[in-house]
């Protein structure tokens, strides 16, 4: 396993997502939720990772406690991540959910507690003294932030007087906002970006072409999955293709492994099973060259997708059943 060191933290390169721990959006079942995510979430540990990220509003609080019963005997083992999803977010709320959540998780302190999204209405300096307080009772170690635009990263600092140590955003091969601003501040001042649908929710495994049926659960309103972006995105397919059987690995992988290239970054793919979880993490070795990389850069740069609102009419007619 690939470690990177930002902000004092040293982190595996491939993380671990457990959006999908007791979700039923996902539809894995409950005996995934009982079963299956424990055992991903030990071996995990074993393979080196040791980025574990979750959040309150994942399952309204199953996934933390899933995520607390897999590492009780291996606190030491494990960085552990978790997020306040924003409604109402005074201080004092802040500092009690942020209590919750450590109690969920079984663990005295909560290395990373991050703000799940920006809340336009709430000033950066109130949530930012929830946050304060709990650092200074030790319930937090590290303040994190997601879905945040720069300017709203950079106030978010300035309110906690004090680093916010990382940017959880969606960053893929297909999804590349984040290059213009959040990944250079990141670089350029000691902080994080934590790559979330690092694969495009699967779209960049290789396994959906048009044709295909499309994806049940969360993934069935993913713009990606539109018979009209399959198409599309057949030159970065075969792209990731070519690199894979070049390096004996998956399109999943490379892709991964493109994503990681990156400095300050890390990816937090989930894995619907150990045998995923496995493959996963093996992308952390994967090296590409500047060749590979280049590439696939540029097939990500012709790559031009339906998006947004011109995209929901046409992804609501695909999946109807008739």
């Amino acid at each position: 396993m690939r470690f990177v060191e930002v902000g004092g933290v040293r982190l595996s390169a491939i993380g671990l997502g457990t959006w999908q721990f007791g979700s039923r959006e996902w539809g894995y079942g409950d005996e995934y939720a009982e079963r299956e995510a424990v055992a991903i979430v030990h071996r995990a540990l074993d393979l080196g990772i040791n980025l574990i990220d979750t959040a309150e509003l994942y399952a309204f609080g199953r996934s933390e406690r899933i995520v607390g019963r897999a590492i009780e005997g291996r606190r030491p083992e494990v960085f552990v991540a978790t997020k306040v999803f924003p409604v109402l977010p005074l201080a004092p709320i802040v500092e009690q959910r942020g209590r919750a959540s450590a109690g969920r998780l079984g663990v005295d302190a909560i290395d990373l507690y991050q703000v799940h999204q920006r809340n336009p209405v709430v000033p950066q300096g109130t949530i930012m003294e929830g946050m304060r307080r709990l650092q200074r009772a030790g319930t937090v170690a590290h303040v994190g932030v997601s879905n945040y635009p720069l300017r709203a990263w950079q106030a978010a600092e300035r309110a906690l007087d004090a680093p916010v140590l990382s940017n959880q955003v969606q960053y893929s091969l297909v999804t590349r906002k984040p290059e213009s601003d959040l990944l250079p501040y990141a670089q350029a001042n000691d902080r994080l970006i934590i790559a979330y649908s690092p694969l495009a929710q699967g779209f960049l495994s290789g396994r959906f072409e048009p044709g295909t049926p499309a994806p049940r659960g969360v993934r069935a309103f993913n713009p990606f999955f539109l018979p009209e972006n399959l198409e599309k995105g057949a030159e970065v397919i075969g792209a990731l293709r070519d690199v894979a059987k070049a390096h004996d690995a998956t399109p999943a992988q490379v892709a991964l492994a493109w994503v990681i290239r990156r400095p300050n970054v890390v990816a937090i793919p989930g894995a619907s099973r150990v045998s995923q979880l496995e493959s996963n993490a093996a992308a952390a070795d994967l090296e590409l060259s500047d060749e590979e990389d280049a590439r696939l850069t540029g097939a990500s740069d012709r790559f031009e997708p339906i998006r947004g609102p011109a995209a929901v009419p046409k992804i609501a007619r695909a999946r109807l059943p008739f």
